[in-house]
């Protein structure tokens, strides 16, 4: 029996060996057959990049760029290895699929053929030098719109002169190779606005999903609306404010109490509109602006986002102006230091979207008229009255028209210059009372400034021989005077119609110019 016994145990450890053995011989004729695979060595020198684009004209304004890039990397393939596409062009491909998250179309010239690159059932195959050319296109084509936006021929035909951000889109592609999720993380290159309202894009498309929101029904006859009224119509706005998160619950309530008058506080607040304790017909005309609306709007101050350098953030100290909000802001290391209503220019005389450098502060000053307004208003006025320029308080100068010093002067009792072509500057006014008024587009184009005496002291805090006390002194000396900026002053004055502040509260504004029109339609157009 152990004979047997013995014998049944080696017939076992024999198989097991000789099985083993097998499976260790086919495994090592396995590891020998993957060596024996050639490494992947393609060669795409300039000759095969022109004829790459014999091939897809449509993606010619590339050409140069990609040749670069090949010629920089000996001529041989970038986005692919014997396995086939790498990991980063699978990536470039899943980013370029999802442009929708960016407010973009994914429209590549040739997404037919891009497509079988990535669809492994295909009969037809592209070449593996046309596969590597088409990636490296798609990656130029996926990084000018998304990082880079309109070039700067179409940005200056939109009157946006605001100085461009310059982006190397080959310092990327070097980046790219050695990191396949860096096109994840546009963080550290894009405008920290974008991803605000990017993230603000997509909560507005999870609305547009379940429905949006509905119309409020509230009747040629309506008027207003007022705490302790009650109506049908204010059960429909409160289910709307609880749609946008302004209001915290929706009790379904008819009757008008102080928790839905501070739920339509802040949004009015969050659409340009003055705080008031009543409910406006306009009020309610905005709240039925559709959601897709709202999204256009997202998605056109995301493009014009892409236009701003992100280093512009970074200074210490700078003044930005947003003509649609009617605000001026002092920014101080990244925190508000100083906010004031501003009046900015009609429609005829639009105020420039433009940047410069504050270097003069002007108490008392005289205001040299334009001679457009000396043609239009003033030669008229003349003509009527003979003494129109004394009670104007204008005088001749060498030929042209000034007004004196004084309370009653155009540019009040005091200017901040930051010299540009446009002769734009921030002024101070007599017209007080037009800051009152939620749309302010009443001026020439300058910017003038309801709280121009704050503005000055902040920007002179610095300087301890210019006190408050000294200021105001200058301001009604009723002589002009100069002061120099130790150190001058960045001014952006910028047009966004939608802007997540620092609360994280998304804000619409009028369009006042109608600039969101014609670039939503180049938008569309791409």
């Amino acid at each position: 029996m152990k004979i047997w016994y013995s014998l049944i145990i080696t017939v076992v450890l024999f198989t097991v060996f000789s099985c083993n053995s097998k499976a260790d011989k086919k495994e090592e004729n396995s590891i020998k057959t993957v060596e024996k695979i050639p490494e992947l060595k393609l060669t795409i020198d300039s000759t095969r990049v022109a004829a790459f684009y014999e091939s897809y004209p449509k993606l010619s304004k590339f050409k140069s760029d990609v040749t670069s890039l090949y010629q920089k990397n000996k001529s041989t393939q970038l986005w692919q290895d014997n396995k086939g596409v790498v990991e980063f062009g699978n990536t470039l491909f899943n980013q370029y699929k999802n442009l929708d998250q960016e407010g973009l179309k994914a429209n590549f010239p040739y997404s037919e053929q891009l497509n079988l690159v990535f669809d492994n059932n295909a009969a037809k195959k592209l070449s593996k030098e046309d596969t590597d050319l088409l990636l490296s296109n798609l990656y130029y084509y996926y990084a000018e719109k998304v990082y880079g936006g309109f070039d700067e021929k179409t940005v200056i035909s939109l009157e946006w002169l605001l100085p461009r951000k310059k982006f190397n889109y080959q310092v990327l592609s070097d980046s790219i190779f050695k990191k396949s999720t860096i096109l994840d993380d546009k963080k550290r290159k894009m405008f920290s606005q974008y991803y605000k309202l990017r993230d603000a894009l997509k909560e507005y498309r999870e609305i547009e999903k379940k429905g949006g929101w509905k119309t409020i029904e509230m009747g040629d006859d309506f008027k207003s609306l007022k705490l302790g009224d009650s109506s049908n119509v204010i059960a429909q706005i409160r289910e709307r404010l609880f749609v946008t998160k302004d209001l915290k619950e929706d009790t379904k309530s008819a009757v008008c109490d102080t928790v839905l008058i501070k739920a339509m506080k802040n949004y009015e607040l969050r659409h340009g509109y003055a705080p008031k304790n009543i409910i406006l017909a306009e009020h309610i005309n905005d709240l039925n602006i559709p959601v897709s609306d709202r999204i256009k709007t997202i998605i056109a101050n995301m493009e014009r986002c892409r236009w701003i350098d992100p280093e512009l953030e970074k200074g210490k100290k700078y003044i930005e102006v947003n003509i649609p909000e009617f605000k001026l802001y002092l920014i101080e290391d990244g925190k508000i230091a100083f906010t004031s209503p501003v009046v900015v220019g009609k429609a005829m005389t639009k105020t420039v979207i433009f940047s410069g450098m504050m270097n003069n502060i002007v108490f008392s000053p005289y205001w040299n008229v334009p001679p457009s307004i000396i043609a239009k208003e003033i030669k008229p006025g003349m003509a009527k009255d003979k003494n129109y320029l004394q009670k104007k308080n204008l005088e001749w100068n060498n030929g042209a028209v000034r007004q004196l010093p004084g309370k009653n002067n155009s540019l009040g009792l005091v200017k901040f210059l930051f010299p540009n072509s446009s002769n734009i500057y921030l002024h101070d006014t007599p017209s007080k009372s037009l800051f009152e008024r939620e749309s302010r587009a009443f001026s020439h184009g300058c910017v003038r400034v309801a709280k121009p005496r704050e503005l000055a002291i902040e920007l002179l805090k610095t300087d301890p021989s210019w006190n408050p006390a000294r200021i105001d002194k200058a301001m009604h000396a009723g002589k002009e005077s100069w002061y120099t900026l130790k150190k001058k002053v960045p001014v952006y004055i910028g047009y966004f119609t939608a802007w997540v502040d620092r609360e994280g509260q998304l804000n619409f504004y009028k369009d006042i110019y109608q600039r969101d029109e014609s670039l939503l339609k180049l938008l569309t157009e791409e």
